[in-house]
């Protein structure tokens, strides 16, 4: 059963709800102020299903911004993360794409930054990758410049798109197609408002593209009893890339906490965690410089809303994409909407 005559549907719209916390009000990463998403789509209809997702935070213009990088598994290319993990600045849009086109592209964020600043001497771009070689001839390299510069620059707040486009074209997850996925949360830090509490908001935003057995709110759903003589994709590379943004006042080292948080979600929708899985989460504030930061005690709303938002972002990323054919004649399927399993 397919919900709208085939049209692809974010999890709400099938009833699935992740945890009690409100989300933003367009449920995506774009809800913290000045988070902006561009994506470029590289999809011939036949051997390339790849592209681009950059996230780019507008307030990095007046300098870098505290943030962290979780390892959750290190089978991956995450280009400057050593560099985040010493200084806890981030200080370039954070940039995702195929494995094989992460070190053109980091170069081409490389491009985007010396615009920007004529006098620099040193940067440090952020661009991670997942493999999308089972849809895609990822040995061709297709991602230009003109890609990723095109993603940075024409990146924009409102709702992202989701499912099959930018970084999550020719990705797959938990046995089915998957792509792009973002939600939010809105948690009050600090105490309740009438005790003088803040209400922030955590977004999150993926590229799916790992392995394990598809899980719906405790329900596994696997591909092979739901889609009839489907064969389990086998990406050459499982990973996942989770991009978590807050405006609450948080420092590298909270924040820290919260990345480890997105990768721990992903056990939630069946992740298997395998050996050849490049799983990171980097987590940024927008908070204004000189915030003090939302002390320890304070932080387990936040801890709720990174699990909740990764957990609703990671089935966005399946529920909107769709069944693709690529390389070599490989099929992904979309999951079903089958209410015995999502409703």
């Amino acid at each position: 059963m397919h919900a709208h005559g085939g049209e692809r549907v974010r999890a709400r719209s099938l009833g699935v709800v992740v945890g009690a916390l409100p989300t933003g009000p367009l449920n995506a990463i774009t809800d913290v102020p000045g988070v902006l998403v561009g994506h470029t789509t590289v999809d011939d209809g036949a051997d390339l299903h790849t592209g681009v997702t950059a996230i780019v935070p507008e307030s990095l213009a007046g300098g870098g911004l505290p943030a962290a990088v979780h390892t959750g598994n290190g089978y991956g290319k995450l280009v400057g993360s050593t560099q985040v993990d010493e200084l806890g600045v981030l200080e370039s849009p954070v940039v995702l794409t195929a494995t094989l086109s992460v070190f053109r592209a980091a170069d081409a964020v490389l491009t985007y930054l010396m615009g920007r600043r004529p006098d620099g001497v040193s940067f440090n771009p952020l661009v991670g990758e997942t493999n999308d070689g089972f849809l895609s001839d990822i040995r061709r390299r297709p991602v230009t410049e003109r890609h990723v510069l095109d993603a940075l620059e024409g990146a924009t707040g409102g709702l992202p798109a989701e499912g099959c486009v930018g970084a999550g074209t020719g990705t797959t997850a938990l046995g089915f197609k998957a792509g792009i996925g973002t939600s939010s949360r809105r948690v009050t830090v600090g105490g309740g408002a009438a005790a003088g509490g803040t209400e922030v908001t955590v977004g999150a935003l993926a590229q799916a593209n790992f392995g394990g057995l598809l899980t719906v709110r405790g329900v596994p759903v696997p591909v092979e009893e739901v889609v009839p003589g489907a064969r389990r994709p086998e990406p050459p590379g499982n990973s996942c890339m989770i991009v978590v943004a807050t405006d609450a006042p948080l420092d590298a080292r909270r924040l820290g906490r919260l990345a480890r948080r997105a990768v721990f979600a992903m056990g939630r929708v069946g992740a298997s965690y395998a050996q050849g899985s490049g799983d990171y989460a980097i987590a940024f504030s927008t908070a204004p410089p000189g915030a003090p930061a939302v002390p320890d005690p304070a932080l387990d709303p936040l801890f709720a809303a990174v699990m909740d938002a990764v957990e609703e972002a990671l089935l966005n990323s399946l529920f909107m994409a769709t069944t693709t054919t690529g390389f070599a004649g490989r099929t992904a399927h979309a999951v079903p909407y089958d209410r015995r399993y999502l409703g």
